[in-house]
């Protein structure tokens, strides 16, 4: 199976795999040990295409995929994160050789016909053998061989689009300024930590330690609405054309595989099987969110008239008032003010404390270490197996942002697991957190991510194809979905103080308020959810069409209105990349992470129910289908009903 390298992932041995550690490239060294990787990839994949030991064939298989893993899998990650551009090109320039490597591997016939007469030793093998075959009849290895050339170039194509993609954004140093009025509202931390003094003038970009603070607290309109249609407009025109340019190649890649839509090509390979089933399941979400929408921008709607002293027939919320006015929403009615919760969040604090939550539920250490790393701020962890001392893996965390990096959040397992080589994994945990402290949604973040990362390194996985995040796209949020409930939880934020000596202690009174926070204006949040989801789908489910005019169609029709002058799906890297035609999978992961937590019982720190996941789902991968893993761990099938409450803010992460 293709492994997905963004959620995922590479690499220096110590002796017999007692820690693997990242190697640090220099530009000319990149462009070197890639093109060795893959030379050698390729002699290899010649190799075995001419085996004639049908028992090795997985094995051997195995062995070649991590062999340019171990290469491919830190350029990847240097590419997102290191600071010197030349050598984040130079990465660049490797990744796009490996998809051209791994087109040619999957359209290779001969190696087609070594893998069809694998006969499967167990299960396990059976289901590698079938991943495979899968990637390689996606990949084209059937069709005629002009129409084979055409889906490999529009592979590396579309690879190459989407590097400029998330480059425009991740390089965009545009900074906005504000002054007198404008900083009204702004807390005095926000402004202190920028050296805005009185009078002064406040200077800031697109990082969301700026971005987010400002559109929550800043009670100038036109200030947020400039704030607003500046970080909307930061992929630009050239990003609208990339991404025209990657819907139309995606449609014909579709087409060349006879199928209607990209979205008919992608879904075939999930859990919802089906566009059908998709359609299905976004208008019964849409039923849920419009209702609970139209209540959520009742109220807000009705404080912001009260701010302008209009009737509110006369007012209308907008896309730069949601931010504003959730918050003002959540300090009126549960008397919680994010910015303040910094103060009880501290963030290398809440990095401690996850990784002890982590560790009681699991029944691992983290242990710190020295080795090589891009950059200061980022920390590395031997991960340990509790009971047995047992050395399983290593995790890096790059927490800050800084010029030249990735913007958002997200997990690279950056190695795979494999039992078959003795093969430990590596995940890297890549953020854009404020250095003094986060507020609730930061710390759900953190545990969502962190999520991402165990599900890498508790992987135990015979092969390296099956290792960690990669299972089905649209279950691959469920385990760290999940994981975000530790973060609301009394029993698990009781632990925090153990690692934040002096910071403000949280009360039963205030967890509850915290709680009634989070669930205020779900309804809007999750009609969001809803919107970029459908905004996908309909992007890839019929003919090709120009992203942003769908896009000023859809907002129009919702409550705020198109706010003009954006260019959102410019920004909109998901569907740039990976989660292309399958932005609903973070709703349909979250079904089955609520459903999961039920398991948990009365207390969600539970190690023997923790012990039991690690072992039937994250040390799993994709060694057994998603739906039957979930079966398995639940003992039923799966249910949607707790997210229909969630979505509704009917559901207490109190009430268990």
């Amino acid at each position: 199976m293709r492994r997905a390298f963004w959620l995922a992932a590479g690499l220096v041995a110590c002796a017999a795999e007692a820690r693997v550690s990242l190697p640090m490239m220099t530009a000319p060294q990149i462009e070197a040990s890639c093109e060795q990787a893959l030379t050698l990839g390729g002699a290899r994949a010649s190799q075995l295409a001419q085996s004639s030991d049908a028992n090795g064939v997985l094995i051997a298989w195995d062995r070649m995929m991590a062999s340019v893993e171990n290469t491919v899998g830190p350029i990847y990650i240097l590419a997102y994160v290191h600071p010197d551009k030349a050598v984040r090109d130079a990465g660049e320039r490797c990744i796009v050789a490996y998809t051209q490597f791994e087109t040619a591997l999957y359209q290779n016939e001969a190696l087609y016909r070594t893998v069809s007469g694998v006969q499967p030793a167990d299960a396990i093998d059976a289901k590698l053998k079938q991943d495979l075959l899968i990637a390689f009849a996606d990949a084209g290895v059937s069709l005629p061989p002009a129409q084979r050339q055409r889906a490999a170039d529009i592979l590396t194509e579309i690879q190459s689009l989407g590097q400029q993609f998330a480059r425009n954004i991740r390089e965009n140093t545009t900074t906005l300024t504000f002054s007198g009025d404008e900083l009204a509202g702004l807390p005095a931390t926000y402004l202190d930590q920028r050296g805005v003094t009185d009078g002064g003038r406040l200077t800031v970009g697109f990082d969301y330690p700026d971005y987010g603070p400002f559109m929550r607290s800043a009670r100038s309109e036109s200030a947020r609405q400039r704030y607003y249609t500046a970080f909307n407009r930061r992929g630009g025109q050239e990003n609208l054309d990339l991404l025209d340019r990657i819907v139309k190649l995606r449609h014909e890649y579709a087409r060349l595989h006879g199928m209607n839509s990209y979205a008919d090509f992608v879904l075939q390979r999930r859990m919802v099987g089906s566009v059908s089933r998709l359609d299905t399941f976004l208008t019964e979400v849409g039923a849920v969110t419009r209702e609970a929408e139209a209540e959520d921008v009742a109220r807000l709607r009705a404080m912001k008239a009260q701010d302008l002293g209009l009737p509110v027939d006369q007012v209308q919320l907008r896309q730069w008032d949601r931010s504003y006015y959730i918050e003002q929403y959540r300090q009126a009615t549960a008397q919680i003010d994010q910015e303040a919760l910094r103060t009880y969040f501290p963030s290398l604090a809440v990095r401690d404390w996850i990784l002890a939550v982590t560790a009681t539920q699991y029944g691992i250490r983290f242990e710190p270490a020295e080795v090589p790393v891009w950059h200061e701020d980022v920390v590395y962890y031997d991960v340990i197996d509790a009971r047995s001392g047992e050395h399983l893996s290593g995790i890096y965390l790059d927490l800050f942002p800084r010029e030249g990096k990735f913007k958002h959040a997200a997990a690279f397992p950056v190695r795979g697991a494999s039992t078959a080589q003795g093969r430990q994994p590596i995940s890297v945990l890549v953020t854009n957190f404020d250095r003094k402290g986060l507020t609730q949604g930061e710390v759900e973040t953190f545990f969502h991510e962190f999520g991402h990362g165990v599900h890498g390194v508790l992987s135990r996985t015979r092969y390296v194809s099956h290792a960690g995040t990669s299972v089905e796209r649209d279950f691959v949020e469920a385990p760290s979905q999940m994981f975000e409930e530790w973060a609301r939880r009394p029993e698990s934020l009781a632990l925090l103080q153990g690692y934040c000596e002096g910071c403000p202690v949280l009360d039963q009174d205030e967890i509850r308020r915290l709680d009634i926070a989070r669930r205020l204006a779900s309804g809007m949040r999750y009609a969001r959810q809803h919107l970029y989801a459908s905004f996908d789908f309909r992007l890839y489910q019929g003919e090709p069409q120009p992203a942003q005019a769908l896009w000023e169609q859809m907002t129009a029709a919702t409550p705020y209105g198109y706010a003009p002058e954006t260019q959102f799906p410019a920004a909109f890297s998901h569907i740039a990349g990976g989660y292309a035609a399958g932005y609903y999978g973070y709703m349909w992961s979250e079904a089955i992470a609520l459903d999961m937590l039920s398991a948990f019982g009365q207390s969600i720190m539970n190690p023997a129910v923790g012990q039991r996941f690690r072992q039937e789902i994250l040390s799993r991968g994709s060694e057994r289908p998603a739906d039957e893993m979930v079966r398995g761990f639940l003992g039923r099938p799966p249910s949607n009903a707790t997210f229909f409450e969630e979505v509704r803010g009917q559901r207490s992460a109190l009430q268990h």
